[in-house]
């Protein structure tokens, strides 16, 4: 596989889940105007490296981010998947996905305030951190980027696979961490022009950024099952993150 790498400048409450082996789950329920939310929080054995956050796909939280959380658990980091939907949401298909993504898609406000939610709440629940990262998979790599764009006080933001474009009136001005972008050549949502310009956009910000491109890899690459997956975009993407938080 060709890879090229590029560099550049509320309401709270704790309750117990199963254990899991490399750390514990447990889950944080927290509210956003009137919606009520749960993420999933898993904890490493040790003393924490790290708190990162991470945002589902537009399908909702599910095992899939739960199991990547507790991944993160087993590296020595506090890990949270957060809610972007809430626990009422209707989850079945695709229409109630594009519906749930649509809806945050066309209020941007609501769409950072419930980002910024379950940030606060995690935040309270948990203590500070020696520092702290927002990652996310597809509309989660998408909702990242709009949590940089806000100015939110992070110290890095990853994207897997995310949607990269800019809304219009928005930019990189505020941003305060770092950004690293892991994405396939072959996506057909977001292509290689959006993440030319997306890149274009930071270095001009002044934002520090990279990238890593996976040559043929296409949308939801980490997403095994999917008609998208590729294994060797999935480790190598994984791998990227790894080496993103212990720096």
């Amino acid at each position: 596989m060709l890879k090229y790498l590029i560099t550049g400048a509320m309401a709270l409450g704790l309750t117990s889940a199963a254990a899991i082996a490399g750390g514990h789950g447990s889950t944080l329920d927290y509210t956003s105007g009137d919606t009520t939310f749960q993420a999933f929080v898993a904890k490493p054995d040790a003393a924490s490296k790290g708190t990162v956050y991470i945002i589902h796909d537009w399908n909702g939280l599910d095992d899939y981010e739960q199991n990547r959380a507790m991944m993160l658990a087993g590296l020595g980091y506090t890990a949270v998947a957060l809610d972007l939907f809430g626990v009422d949401a209707v989850l079945d298909g695709m229409d109630d996905y594009r519906r749930e993504t649509g809806a945050l898609y066309g209020n941007r406000a609501e769409f950072r305030a419930r980002i910024d939610a379950g940030l606060t709440a995690a935040r309270a629940a948990l203590g500070d951190a020696p520092k702290d990262v927002l990652m996310g998979y597809c509309f989660g790599g998408a909702a990242v980027l709009e949590a940089a764009r806000a100015g939110m006080d992070l110290d890095g933001f990853v994207s897997f696979h995310g949607g990269l474009g800019t809304p219009e009136g928005q930019d990189y001005s505020q941003t305060k961490g770092s950004v690293l972008l892991l994405h396939g050549s072959a996506d057909p949502v977001s292509g290689l022009d959006e993440l030319a310009s997306v890149m274009g956009q930071m270095r001009d910000a002044g934002v520090e950024h990279g990238a890593e491109i996976y040559g043929g890899a296409r949308h939801s690459f980490t997403v095994a099952g999917s008609r998208d997956y590729d294994a060797t975009a999935d480790a190598q993407s994984w791998d990227a993150l790894v080496r993103y938080l212990a720096r």
